[in-house]
């Protein structure tokens, strides 16, 4: 049988997996065929040729679905498909720039009428990828210190605040789907981000840890949903499911208190 044929029958599981993992391959080999001295050209180039890539594959493997990338020009005729793959192909650019970092990766996810159902993020430089449709869990607590993954670059003032409140230490990382990754492994045990996102920095990390059985929401609790008319979705938590109460209740206390009181002047 041929690959094209094969390819064809393959499950939406499994095509988030084959491009994503994809795209990494070529992501590793850009990376290691560029001079490492020229770390903007390396970015954009990784950008370019990564989502290039992960349109032509899904063009060949779900014509009829839509696409939603970082990448790419916004088409909002996706509106009005229930199906959208919403993707990244390049999520960490600043640390794909920096070799040997390890902590970039690639995100292909599909959604269907605003949900994450299947994704995968893919680690290139680690030579891993996880996805949906496969068996996946998040690592037990270890009963050590909680630690919480945050940006690098970008941590928000409740990130602090979450560790002050529950005695833990913050550690910085690279992409958001590395941070969702090292609490699906159990590196870190929670991943909050308030400091500005959009859908495709979330989408593939949110269905790879919710079928783990992690915790996926906004920072007020309520539900991510993707596919909207404006991409931008500014907050995110992943955690365990056993935290989530305690963990929600301190971001909205944090939230209370950095709303203004309501001025009582008529």
């Amino acid at each position: 049988m041929s690959e094209a044929v094969s390819d064809a029958h393959l499950s939406d599981h499994a095509v988030a997996r084959l491009v994503a993992e994809e795209a990494g391959v070529l992501l590793v080999e850009l990376r290691t065929s560029m001079a490492a001295d020229d770390a903007r050209l390396l970015r954009d180039e990784g950008d370019r040729r990564s989502h290039d890539l992960i349109m032509q594959r899904l063009a060949e493997l779900r014509p009829d679905d839509a696409i939603l990338s970082e990448e790419g020009k916004d088409d909002l005729r996706r509106l009005e498909s229930r199906r959208v793959w919403v993707v990244d192909p390049l999520d960490g650019t600043r640390e794909f720039g920096e070799p040997p970092r390890d902590d970039w990766t690639v995100h292909v996810a599909l959604c269907v009428d605003g949900v994450p159902v299947a994704g995968a993020v893919a680690m290139p430089a680690r030579g891993t990828v996880y996805a949906t449709g496969e068996s996946l869990s998040a690592a037990s607590s270890t009963g050590r210190r909680t630690r919480i993954a945050a940006s690098r670059t970008r941590a928000p003032a409740l990130v602090a605040q979450l560790a002050e409140a529950l005695d833990g230490e913050v550690v910085p990382m690279g992409s958001a789907g590395a941070k969702s990754m090292a609490v699906l492994t159990g590196e870190v045990d929670i991943y909050v981000h308030a400091g500005g996102q959009y859908e495709w920095d979330s989408a593939a990390p949110v269905a790879v840890a919710a079928m783990a059985g992690l915790h996926t929401s906004r920072i007020d609790g309520s539900p991510l949903l993707y596919n909207r008319a404006d991409p931008y979705l500014p907050d995110l938590l992943i955690c365990r499911r056993e935290q989530a109460a305690a963990v929600l209740d301190v971001l909205r206390a944090s939230a209370l208190a950095e709303t203004p009181a309501p001025s009582t002047v008529d």
